[in-house]
């Protein structure tokens, strides 16, 4: 088992989520950056598909009851086991009863957490991820829950260290046009590609709300709803963009300008990030 001693912020189970139920309603959920997550995996021997955590910005604290092996990716954190430090990247031991203590994020949002094993609760349509906006999947982590592990599968990677990727400073994101460019003036898909934009607070799981130029509309009102993918750019109507990310609603009434190709990169992206998007023109 894990025992949760703190929870964080925002600490949740999440593989790499539940492709396919759209047509029900049900988005894919899932680690915020998959490959982050299936590398973790991988260094502590389990499939890439299985459970870990998803720890946002406050880190958090943990106790494993059996002996295991665990692995940190993503934003760099400082990591102690027991009264000796760790290190994100690399497989780590710990002997059963340890207490794995991870700190905030020192760039960055989110370290996402394996364990050997894999974290078996129950799985939801094929996938034990919680999503925040659904509900479904277990709960985000509150102190004191109780998480069951599997039986490890193979043995940790024989690795020292990973290269994981930088959390940078600034983003471009690549983006195709959206199917609703009709409802934007000609000049909107331009301002898009040449402003900057940056993150705003409100930013979570389920999107990116970001702050800049207003795009202008040449349709006003609401669509239809509509069915909407991971990456699209939603423009409600006070013209600021907004990227959906993995707990993305199914459906929505706002048009899409654009699609992002690979919106990982926003997972680290914290307040006040700058955004820039580039791609093919109209």
């Amino acid at each position: 088992m894990i025992e949760v001693l703190r929870a964080g912020a925002l600490t949740t189970v999440q593989d790499q989520g539940r492709p396919g139920w759209a047509h029900l309603g049900v988005p894919r959920s899932g680690a915020l950056d998959p490959a982050a997550l299936r590398l973790a995996n991988r260094l502590v021997g389990n499939p890439e598909h299985a459970a870990g955590l998803e720890i946002t910005l406050t880190g958090c604290a943990l106790r494993l009851t059996r002996a295991v092996t665990v692995a940190l990716t993503g934003a760099p954190a400082d990591v102690q086991v027991g009264r000796r430090p760790g290190d994100v990247g690399r497989p780590l031991s710990l002997p059963a009863g340890a207490v794995l203590r991870v700190g905030p994020a020192r760039a960055g949002v989110r370290t996402w957490l394996a364990v050997s094993g894999g974290i078996a609760v129950e799985p939801v349509l094929g996938s034990r991820s919680t999503d925040t906006l659904s509900g479904l999947g277990p709960p985000p982590l509150r102190d004191g829950d109780r998480l069951p592990l599997a039986a490890p599968v193979g043995p940790p990677a024989p690795v020292d260290l990973t290269v994981t990727r930088p959390v940078p400073t600034e983003l471009w994101l690549e983006v195709e046009p959206g199917p609703r460019q009709d409802w934007f003036t000609p000049a909107a898909l331009d301002v898009l590609r040449r402003a900057a934009y940056t993150v705003a607070p409100d930013s979570n799981r389920v999107g990116a709300r970001l702050a800049g130029v207003a795009l202008p509309r040449a349709v006003a009102g609401e669509l239809p709803s509509e069915g909407l993918v991971l990456g699209a750019v939603q423009v409600p109507p006070d013209g600021q963009p907004l990227v959906f990310l993995a707990d993305h609603p199914t459906t929505g009434g706002y048009p899409v300008i654009a699609v992002v190709r690979d919106v990982a990169p926003l997972a680290q992206a914290r307040p006040g990030t700058t955004v820039r998007f580039h791609g093919p023109q109209r």
